[in-house]
């Protein structure tokens, strides 16, 4: 290998290890704003309403129906 070769080779090296760190960040940032938009979706969830059943409803389940 000559010292151009050489050079080329460096050079391709680290506009690869660039772009990786490109689309590592592009990644965790389109991570960030998915989980901000999962979080302001669940916060939008109205309250369950307050059950007025009996504590004794709801307990079991009839399996041998």
């Amino acid at each position: 290998m000559d010292v151009t070769a050489i050079a080329s080779v460096a050079t391709d090296l680290a506009a690869t290890r660039l772009q990786q760190e490109v689309s590592t960040t592009v990644l965790k940032k389109a991570m960030d704003i998915s989980s901000a938009n999962a979080l302001a979706l669940l916060q939008a969830l109205p309250s369950p309403p307050a059950a007025s059943l009996p504590e004794h409803l709801g307990q079991n389940v009839n399996t041998t129906a």
